[in-house]
């Protein structure tokens, strides 16, 4: 199949009229920059370079927590209160996939069915490829997608699990870290870097029997904040619930206050701080697939191999075999 012309899918995006054809071509264009096709490469480069001037607009939120802290939930009591409110709402959920097949679960649909339904929102699962470079690269390009097509908020999700938040975090104006109660999570919070990464700290499912102990939560989590930031430190520390939607619009006012105090200036100077670390992701990504499609490697790949497995080579003596490869080409 040839690689989709991206001035037609830059035409349709950039359209914003939210019917069929344009939704379609907005789920093409981030299927073309997830591709790792070397020709959908090329296209999806110039689709970039298209789009990138109608971009820039919406608040970017990365949310991350735990397995289980309930990151759909809250997502759609929130996707659903800003499309209520008269905002087109755009979500990409960083899924995890196999190393081996590349294939992934990409279940966030199913549990934003509400959400998946609201016209004025999108909802994109987006496999990982098993890599941190697939992350940056497909997520980023993504977002600027989202907001070329007129999006104004824009979600990412992470998986919660290790250096993929710190590569969300990389990408949006606000990371909002969700802790549960009686989970331990009040230690996680003391942890300096998880304090360090979030910005708006809320404990989730605080509804029920669960809600005073989702409130002592919180305050021991302002706690490990005002320990680690020191006693100016100013970070939203609050309880809400995905379930019921208490708290929402105070989670939301949380979020949009700490993107004010970053002034316009400082925003500015986020984004582009943000755009010159794509720049470095996005030469590491290609430098990754040219090593992957290098011909001198593909003919050693196997006997290299065999020979570390054996013992017979050193890990170290195998990479500089595989690099003089690599510069043959």
């Amino acid at each position: 199949m040839t690689a989709p012309d991206p001035k037609t899918l830059a035409a349709l995006v950039i359209g914003r009229h939210g019917d069929g054809p344009a939704r379609a071509a907005l789920s093409r264009s981030i299927t073309l920059m997830e591709s790792t096709r070397p020709d959908h490469r090329v296209a999806a480069r110039e689709l970039y370079a298209l789009l990138a001037p109608h971009a820039g607009g919406a608040v970017r939120v990365g949310i991350s927590g735990a397995p289980g802290v309930g990151k759909s939930t809250l997502i759609e009591a929130l996707g659903t209160h800003l499309t209520a409110a008269g905002h087109r709402v755009g979500v990409l959920a960083v899924d995890p996939s196999s190393t081996r097949t590349g294939g992934s679960v990409l279940g966030d649909k199913t549990r934003m069915p509400r959400l998946s339904a609201d016209p004025n929102a999108y909802i994109r699962p987006s496999p990982n490829a098993g890599t941190l470079g697939g992350v940056a690269r497909s997520t980023a390009q993504a977002i600027t997608v989202l907001e070329a097509a007129g999006f104004d908020v824009v979600i990412v999700e992470t998986v919660g699990v290790g250096q993929s938040e710190t590569t969300v975090a990389s990408m949006v104006d606000t990371f909002l870290l969700l802790a549960l109660s009686r989970t331990g999570d009040q230690l996680q919070g003391i942890k300096k870097g998880v304090v360090e990464l979030a910005d708006v700290i809320a404990v989730n499912k605080a509804d029920g029997e669960r809600l005073v102990e989702a409130e002592a939560t919180a305050r021991d989590l302002a706690g490990a904040v005002r320990l680690v930031r020191g006693k100016d430190a100013r970070m939203s520390v609050l309880t809400c619930s995905g379930l019921t939607g208490a708290g929402i619009e105070e989670l939301w006012a949380a979020v949009m206050a700490h993107r004010t105090g970053l002034t316009v200036a400082g925003l500015a100077r986020k984004r582009a701080g943000q755009q010159v670390e794509l720049t470095w992701t996005l030469v590491r990504d290609e430098l990754d697939q040219r090593l992957r499609n290098s011909p001198h490697i593909a003919a050693i790949r196997d006997r290299i191999t065999q020979d570390v497995a054996a013992g017979r080579v050193s890990s170290a003596a195998a990479a500089d075999q595989l690099l003089a490869a690599y510069d043959s080409d």
